[in-house]
């Protein structure tokens, strides 16, 4: 009774062939995203009673009429919903989520949703909290059907050893794993049929990811899941009696599954636009800073050299101006003492160092001349 290896014709529901084209455009019309396999099976009685003598074997009185389905049902898509909830006779209050990823988050999660449910217990009973008679709170029992590879993994997760190190705290909550390893293995060996209803879900789950891999997100995929596990006595009467039902639940899953892969693609798309954009505006502004710097630095020499240029005019200038002025000052001082007469030009000439002999004679002749 293993994996199921030979080629025939799967067996579609009616008005279906496990086309492409039918991939593309699902009958998912009276569906929601919410929708799955374990919440359909489950809705019916029959099969929620199943559940329960699962969990409670030693409980062979209550009956379909004992249990009441009260399965979170949030209209609005971000809100809280779980995938199962129910009473029994107003006594247990039993909420199974169906995960296929391991995450210690569900430990989380499934105090929200408990929460939740008993606020809605509570306004339903019409018990008000703030009066003095104490109110009835059935017993809560919290389970995950972990529909993966159990491996190492714990048969009960705890909200304080995983988030809180174990240590003392206001809040406790316990969830009980239960694992459909050991029943899928048998199946596939051949050494015996599922027995409890929760095997089955479990073993439904498996073989389906195994005709995934084969055909993909395709009605081939789920047409084989189905034909093996009615094979197997897998879920045979609820696969026979909702088989197109299943199908379109299965196939709106894809189409959602689509859809969030390409919203995940979009987001990551205008994520590296965002990323690109600010990372351009980063370098662009280093650019514009390295620019200024460059300039700043081109300005100031351009500046400095332009400086010391005028520095050293004017220093030549001045420089000019004094030997000008110096020559002058020797003229008139020679123009004076030859006007005294006392001094010979020769005399004259030794007393001023700036001037020869022959200067003193050309001031002489100007002195002459203008008598």
């Amino acid at each position: 009774m293993g994996e199921i290896t030979k080629q025939r014709e799967p067996e579609y529901p009616a008005g279906t062939t496990g086309s492409s084209e039918e991939y593309r455009e699902p009958e998912i019309a009276k569906y929601t995203v919410r929708d799955t396999v374990f919440s359909s099976l489950f809705q019916e009685k029959k099969y929620l009673i199943q559940l329960y003598r699962a969990l409670h074997p030693e409980d062979t009185e209550t009956t379909e009429a004992d249990l009441t389905n009260i399965t979170i049902r949030n209209v609005l898509t971000d809100g809280i919903y779980n995938d199962l909830g129910f009473i029994v006779k107003d006594r247990l209050m039993i909420l199974v989520e169906a995960q296929s990823t391991w995450t210690v988050n569900i430990i989380v999660r499934a105090f929200l949703y408990l929460a939740q449910t008993y606020h809605d217990y509570f306004g339903n009973e019409q018990s008000s909290l703030y009066r003095s008679k104490k109110v009835h709170l059935p017993k809560p029992e919290l389970y995950v059907i972990f529909t993966g590879e159990r491996a190492d993994k714990p048969e009960t997760i705890s909200l304080g050893k995983e988030f809180f190190g174990g240590e003392e705290c206001a809040l406790e909550v316990r969830v009980k794993m239960i694992y459909g390893d050991e029943a899928w293995k048998k199946v596939q060996s051949g050494e015996a049929e599922p027995q409890d209803i929760i095997s089955q879900y479990v073993i439904f789950t498996k073989v389906y990811a195994q005709q995934m891999k084969k055909h993909g997100r395709t009605r081939v995929a789920i047409a084989e899941t189905i034909c093996i596990c009615k094979d197997w006595n897998v879920l045979k009467e609820y696969l026979e009696s909702r088989e197109k039902e299943v199908v379109n639940i299965m196939m709106a899953l894809f189409d959602q599954e689509y859809i969030m892969k390409v919203y995940v693609q979009d987001a990551a798309r205008d994520l590296a636009k965002d990323m690109a954009k600010d990372l351009a505006k980063d370098m662009a502004k280093d650019l514009a800073k390295d620019m200024a710097k460059d300039l700043a630095k081109d300005m100031a020499r351009e500046a400095a050299e332009k400086a010391a240029k005028d520095m050293e005019a004017q220093a030549k200038n001045a420089e000019e101006q004094a030997k000008k002025a110096a020559e002058t000052a020797n003229k008139k001082t020679a123009e004076s003492l030859l006007q005294l007469g006392k001094l010979s030009v020769e005399d004259i000439a030794a007393s001023i160092p700036d001037l020869s002999i022959e200067d003193v004679r050309q001031i002489q002749a100007g002195l002459q001349r203008s008598l």
